[in-house]
């Protein structure tokens, strides 16, 4: 009997195509912007995950200036990390290792063209080393690692070559605030534009051109195996609140571990997800109002068909069933369109973020919980749309119902 339903509701649509596909219209605009919204912010969180692997679960990251988004704001703070901040660090239980960076903006000259790039300055004491070498983004593809006694020697990311006409790689030169250095090393790509980009010098020539001597823009800290990394990141906030005379939440300098960083970003990537669905959810509330609509004019035009049906046994369950089914159709199918162009959508997004952004590591991701949930969602909206009007169908009177005939 489900079959037959299904069939006269079909056929109920194919009759009336035009007015059958206006009423779409609001259940797949609304569907297509709720996809295409939760699958880029879905591929953004798998961003931050991946990142944060990079980087490493067990990594704490120090930075001065208070505030948890110190470690971007680090350059732009009057308070400074120094030598004997990362030698307190160096001493907390739980700490394995920990080495102190300098992030810089530079002028850089090749091929008789100016950019401006980060500039990292990182230690070649094969004791930093060791630990710089297990982060990602400072990995070596090409060449090899700065190491003690150089001093205007450069390692380049992979993306210099969108910044010059050629490619610069091992063996080449540079010229970095007017000073020469020879290319020894090309980083591993790692999909961020950031990193990719980034020109590493030694810390002691950065600490110079620079004039930071005796200044970190951040310490990075590796935490012993099985200790817990809160616990770790706490007592370096206490050592450091005693060492630099400050009192508890007056903290001028932020501790943060690398999966609070992630968090972070994480929960703000939701809520504006979250927002802009909510938002595009409104269409389907109109969706909903159109498909009500279409079914009361329906159950006009079919009044003379309700009066036969009634009169040869069909109950008003039947004929309220029958009614759902041809409402929740039109929601559904009005999904499936929605779904397959909001993920259609959302790659052409993910194109012009990976060709034109420049961030190669993106991806969109719609995971099967987000498509099923997209079609009974859209199919519940009609089936709430068209109770009513069904239910007003049901109750019809099948001797007035074939009089209107």
């Amino acid at each position: 009997m489900i079959a037959d339903y299904l069939k006269l509701a079909i056929d109920g649509i194919m009759h009336r195509k035009l007015r059958s596909w206006l009423t779409m219209v609001g259940i797949f605009i609304g569907i297509i912007a709720v996809v295409a919204l939760i699958s880029l912010g879905q591929g953004l969180q798998k961003v931050i995950d991946e990142q944060f692997e990079m980087v490493g679960g067990d990594r704490i990251i120090v930075t001065p200036g208070g505030g948890t988004f110190g470690a971007i704001g680090g350059s732009f703070v009057s308070a400074k990390l120094h030598k004997s901040d990362l030698d307190v660090i160096e001493k907390v239980r739980g700490v394995d290792s920990a080495v102190g960076v300098i992030i810089a903006t530079g002028n850089v000259k090749a091929d008789d063209k100016r950019i401006v790039v980060s500039i990292f300055g990182a230690p070649t004491d094969p004791k930093y080393q060791k630990l710089l070498r297990q982060i990602d983004f400072f990995a070596v593809d090409e060449g090899r690692y700065l190491k003690e006694g150089d001093k205007y020697k450069a390692q380049v990311g992979v993306r210099t070559r969108d910044f010059f006409d050629t490619d610069i790689g091992v063996g080449d030169k540079i010229k970095l605030e007017g000073i020469m250095f020879d290319v020894v090393g090309k980083n591993k790509k790692t999909g961020n534009p950031f990193h990719d980009s980034k020109i590493t010098i030694p810390i002691e020539t950065a600490q110079e051109l620079f004039n930071k001597s005796d200044e970190y823009s951040s310490i990075m800290i590796k935490v012993e195996k099985g200790s817990d990394i809160d616990e770790v990141a706490e007592n370096i906030k206490e050592k450091l609140r005693r060492h630099r005379g400050v009192k508890e939440d007056e903290e001028d300098f932020t501790v943060e571990t690398a999966e609070n960083v992630v968090g972070v970003f994480k929960d703000v990537f939701s809520l504006v997800t979250g927002f802009l669905a909510g938002i595009a959810a409104i269409s389907l509330f109109v969706g909903g109002i159109g498909i009500m609509t279409t079914m009361y004019t329906s159950i006009l035009e079919r009044t003379h068909q309700i009066g036969i049906m009634k009169a040869v046994g069909a109950r008003n369950s039947d004929i309220q069933l029958m009614f759902l089914i041809e409402s929740g159709m039109l929601g559904l199918v009005g999904g499936i369109i929605g779904v397959i162009l909001g993920l259609l959508l959302s790659k052409f997004a993910e194109y012009l973020v990976v060709n034109y952004g420049g961030i190669d590591i993106f991806r969109v991701y719609a995971s099967p919980e987000l498509i099923i949930g997209a079609l009974l969602f859209s199919f519940l909206v009609g089936c709430f749309s068209g109770y009513l009007p069904a239910r007003r169908a049901s109750k019809m009177h099948p001797v007035e119902a074939l009089r209107h005939g």
